[in-house]
Parts: C-alpha cells; sequence; structure tokens
C-alpha cells in the first residue's frame, strides 16, 4: 500500500481535509517531539512548542510552497518556537539532568557523534547505562548556547542538508558551514567536559 506523502497530506488539509494534519501529526510526533526535547531539555517544555508548532502550521498554512519538502519546514518552525521558548524561560541548561555518577566515559561508550544525537531520551524499562549516556548527551547540549545548540539538532538529528538549513533559517550558507563547524566543536569539548565529570563521580 502506498503510503501518502507529507506535502500531498498537507495540500489536501489545506482544502479543508482535517483528517490529513492528524495524520500529518501522528507521524511526525516521535521524532519532533526526541527533536524538541533535545532542543529545549525540557519534556514538559517540548510538549508546550510541540503544540505551539502545529498551531503556527495551521496559520502559516497558506504560505507554504508545495515544491518545497514539509518535515523541514515542520521542524524550522519548531525549532524558532523552541528558540522564543528558550528566551522566554532565560535559561541555558535543565538543572535536574544532573552528572551521571555510573560508568566509564571511555571514548567508544557512544559511537559516532551522530550516534549520540540521536539517543532517545530515557523512558522506563530502558538499561542504565543508555539512560546515562543519554543524560550525559542531554547535559552537553545544554551547556551550548541555543543557536549552537539548534543548528546541531538540525544538522546532525533531523539530517538536514547545508543547502536546507541555508533556505529554513534564511542565513547565508557559509554562515551555516562556520556556525555548524562551531558547534561540532564546542560539543566535543562540553561532551569531554562531561565525561570527565561522570568518570570522577
Amino acid at each position: 500500500m502506498e503510503i501518502t506523502s507529507d506535502e500531498v497530506l498537507f495540500e489536501q488539509y489545506r482544502t479543508g481535509d482535517r483528517e490529513s494534519l492528524r495524520t500529518l501529526i501522528e507521524r511526525h510526533q516521535k521524532d519532533l517531539m526526541r527533536f524538541l526535547i533535545r532542543l529545549t531539555g525540557d519534556a514538559a517544555g517540548a510538549e508546550d512548542v510541540f503544540q505551539d508548532a502545529f498551531l503556527q502550521i495551521h496559520v502559516s498554512a497558506d504560505t507554504f510552497d508545495p515544491t518545497r519538502r514539509f518535515r523541514p519546514w515542520l521542524f524550522t518552525i519548531a525549532a524558532n518556537k523552541a528558540r522564543d521558548h528558550l528566551r522566554k524561560k532565560g535559561r541555558r541548561r535543565t538543572l535536574e539532568l544532573s552528572a551521571p555518577v555510573n560508568g566509564a566515559g571511555g571514548d567508544d561508550a557512544a559511537g559516532s557523534f551522530v550516534d549520540l544525537l540521536s539517543i532517545d531520551m530515557p523512558h522506563i524499562g530502558s538499561g542504565l547505562e543508555a539512560n546515562e549516556t543519554s543524560r550525559q548527551v542531554q547535559q552537553a547540549l545544554d551547556l551550548l548556547p541555543p543557536l549552537l545548540r539548534e543548528i546541531l539538532l538540525l544538522a546532525y538529528f533531523n539530517r538536514l542538508t547545508y543547502v536546507q538549513i541555508h533556505e529554513e533559517l534564511g542565513i547565508p550558507l557559509g554562515t551555516v558551514k562556520s556556525r555548524l563547524h562551531a558547534a561540532v566543536a564546542a560539543f566535543a569539548r562540553k561532551w569531554q567536559t562531561v565525561s570527565k565529570e561522570r568518570a570522577g563521580s
């Protein structure tokens, strides 16, 4: 059975099919929530941003360019809403994500950089080691400035290309590359700091 594309579903929604938007919400809920939890460091805040993002999708439906992909547009709107949320909260890190206390933080403990960012947030029933690694990732992300955290997640979590980030954020391609390079370097430094704290606990 052929799956209807996001773009077709959204066009159906724009012409009056309300169920199409429900399908889009259900289709992207898991990935978008994981992205927003990573970006805000706060599950409750991520829920609020998720709702705000789809409200904005509804309000801005007529501005969507049907020749472009829906998912990058959705995630960019969500990232903008998350930025507003963080600005209002005036916070840079999540205090409840304290330094993990168990295990050693070896270089091969979590795989590649991309693997780190794709780790699910902890949930009931998951293993202790996975939980601790995920907390470390979130702690390192929380230590980044919002702009670097946002572009890092768009590139490595949502797999947007340089050109897509350039188009969606409205910043020069050179800025995308330099900001992403800075974000990767900053995350690496924060990851080392958090890992050392964990190992010394």
